[in-house]
């Protein structure tokens, strides 16, 4: 029998079709689903769209932790058509304040050696107690709702080999910073990060989640962790060791790609403004005056972290002209950190106590001020996510991050020990917890009628795709275009996720303020449009409303020099084909109002055979390419996922 890492064998023990061949179509029994409110919403109204009846996986979560301010009624009816949903489909429903979903997830359902499948990026979390955990598009969830595999390409394995110990004011956010120093953000893509090595012994089941969680900024598929004696205590202290596996790598198993860190050498590091990728020791940034810090997000919701954080500032006051945000992230993260002691001495020290939940991570909140720094704990900073379109967030750990909240300024934390006199806390965890479930509302027996506010919209019907197309290039872009560049996040956007036709208002917007009137005036002239970018485009976010808005605008497709693996599935899965140039110095040859002209489309997608774009008026020919499964070209031919199940 051929010896399996830990990701080969969650994989093989899930595996419904496909070959284990690196690049190849495999499709995947999912155990578990997970959804949260911003991309919910759409999944209930996909379900609602497909006649479902009751949800087929084991377990299957609604969460609400990212659409929390409720400055009008458009948030909080959201909610209550998820609630009602929840109960119509047959999910868990996590309360609003429950916490964020990955977090409350691992408290409560997560479990080694199964698979989970989440319409949010950072779904990989849950690899950190031994799980094939995936982020991916609702509409891929929507479909494992209903009892579909997931499909996806088969990815090599990296195996990240861990030596040593982390030493004083170093943490897990420090290691992932690592990997993203080493590979930025796309040195993972086609690839499971998986850890191994004598250096996991010291990193508890909640470091590991923070370096699962944060894996998505390589691009990778997702991350995996073994199920040790670690997660088992985790287990324990959760209340759920009976739910226990072992799983680890066979003794002598190998990887496609093996690297090493020793954890004794590692220094505090932080990721500068625009992309988690653009990693640097916080000492070559030391001294920039801040004006915010906010401690908490799924990429740093442990006890530990907040502990940490309030032991370093106890008998302190953060500087006069910093905001010190504190957002728990979980009810029971927050519950056991008022047991504990750990809130008093942040509350003295001026910290704002906030909802649990997803908050500034996702510009629901906390925005910057106009040209200041934000220092923050969380996994993602592209630029105009924290809602300030010219903001200058950085990402770091939490022992960085009070270490500026003191100072004022960004300051490697192992100065506070010469600066302060101040020795680094020792955490040792407690032995128990306090549990909490009272926020979680199990499946309902009775399927209710959904409760639709009017905020709620039906989704857009799209049509087949057409043989012929003459349409402009209506936007051109660069390399590393995010999610959050393709539609805007902040709290005036995120209220909008139910109601495709005014959230189309800001696709593009971070990229072009001007792009929906154009759109606009695109569809009195022609039948719709394509962009095109460099590589990597469409990173970051699962939210598939950056595929559905455009499309909704008129958008055909796309062509780029390379996709993030989320945003080419949600091009796909909403009818749009993702091109990518055969030659990737023609996107030199285009020029944004280009007019593309493409004949025989549907054979050539059929036969999924090559396509050329001829430039009218300027005598170019672009060759584009492709890579589509069988499955997946009649999604395109029918205009998306959803007018294939139907037809079906």
């Amino acid at each position: 029998m051929k010896l399996q890492n830990v990701s080969q064998k969650l994989i093989s023990s899930h595996l419904i079709s496909g070959e284990m061949n690196p690049g190849s179509e495999i499709g995947l029994k999912i155990d578990q689903v997970l959804l949260q409110d911003a991309t919910g919403t759409l999944v209930m109204l996909e379900l609602e769209a497909f006649n479902l009846n009751k949800i087929k996986p084991e377990v299957a979560v609604q969460y609400v932790d990212h659409n929390l301010l409720q400055t009008d009624y458009k948030n909080m009816d959201d909610h209550l058509f998820l609630q009602s949903a929840a109960a119509r489909f047959g999910y868990w429903f996590s309360r609003s304040g429950n916490g964020i979903s990955h977090v409350v997830h691992m408290e409560r359902f997560g479990r080694p050696g199964k698979t989970l499948l989440g319409s949010d990026s950072h779904t990989p979390a849950g690899g950190g107690i031994g799980m094939l955990a995936i982020g991916t598009g609702g509409l891929d969830v929507a479909m494992a709702s209903a009892g579909e595999p997931y499909y996806v390409k088969m990815p090599k394995v990296m195996g990240i080999k861990l030596i040593g110990k982390l030493p004083d004011w170093v943490s897990a956010k420090d290691v992932i910073l690592e990997m993203l120093r080493r590979y930025d953000v796309t040195g993972g893509r086609g690839y499971i990060l998986e850890y191994f090595g004598p250096g996991l012994k010291s990193l508890s089941a909640w470091d590991r989640h923070v370096i699962a969680n944060m894996g998505t900024e390589t691009g990778a598929t997702t991350s995996v962790f073994p199920s040790d004696e670690i997660t088992r205590e985790f287990l324990r202290q959760e209340e759920r060791e009976d739910e226990w596996i072992k799983l680890e790598a066979d003794e002598g198993a190998t990887y496609d790609l093996t690297i090493e860190i020793d954890l004794t050498t590692l220094e505090p590091l932080i990721a500068l403004p625009g992309s988690p990728g653009n990693v640097v020791p916080v000492r070559e940034v030391s001294g920039l005056k801040i004006q915010q810090v906010v401690i908490g997000s799924s990429a740093n919701p442990g006890l530990r972290d907040f502990w940490i954080a309030s032991q370093i500032v106890k008998g302190q006051v953060v500087s006069p002209n910093v905001s010190l945000d504190i957002n728990p992230s979980s009810r029971q993260v927050l519950e056991n950190l008022t047991e504990m002691g750990a809130l008093g001495p942040l509350i003295a020290a001026g910290a704002r106590l906030h909802q649990s939940g997803c908050m500034g991570c996702i510009g629901m909140g906390q925005a910057p001020a106009t040209n200041t720094i934000s220092i923050r704990t969380m996994p993602r900073n592209f630029p105009g996510r924290s809602g300030t379109l010219d903001d200058q967030v950085y990402l770091c750990s939490p022992e960085t991050a009070i270490a500026a909240a003191i100072t004022g300024e960004i300051t490697d934390p192992r100065d506070l020990e010469s600066v302060m006199n101040f020795r680094y806390p020792k955490w040792t965890a407690p032995t128990q917890i306090k549990i909490n479930k009272k926020l979680l509302v199990a499946p309902s027996e009775i399927s209710p009628e959904l409760v639709k506010g009017p905020n709620i919209k039906t989704l857009p019907d799209f049509e087949e795709l057409p043989d012929e197309l003459e349409i402009p290039i209506l936007l051109k872009m660069g390399d590393d275009i995010s999610t959050d560049g393709i539609l805007k996040a902040g709290a005036d956007v995120l209220p909008l996720r139910s109601n495709i036709p005014e959230l189309s208002k800001y696709a593009y917007y971070a990229i072009d303020q001007s792009f929906y009137d154009r759109a606009i005036q695109n569809q009195k002239v022609h039948t719709g449009f394509c962009v095109i970018a460099g590589e990597n485009y469409a990173q970051g976010s699962s939210r598939e409303h950056a595929a559905l808005s455009p499309r909704y605008l008129g958008q055909k497709f796309a062509i780029a020099k390379s996709y993030a693996r989320i945003g080419w599935q949600n091009l796909i899965n909403f009818g749009m084909i993702p091109f990518e140039f055969k030659n990737t110095n023609d996107w030199d040859k285009l020029e944004q109002g280009d007019v593309l002209r493409i004949e025989g489309l549907r054979t050539a997608i059929k036969n999924r055979d090559s396509v050329t774009a001829i430039v009218v008026g300027k005598n170019i020919k672009i060759p584009l390419t492709y890579s589509i499964s069988e499955r997946q070209v009649e999604h395109i031919l029918q205009g998306g996922v959803i007018n294939f199940v139907k037809q079906k």
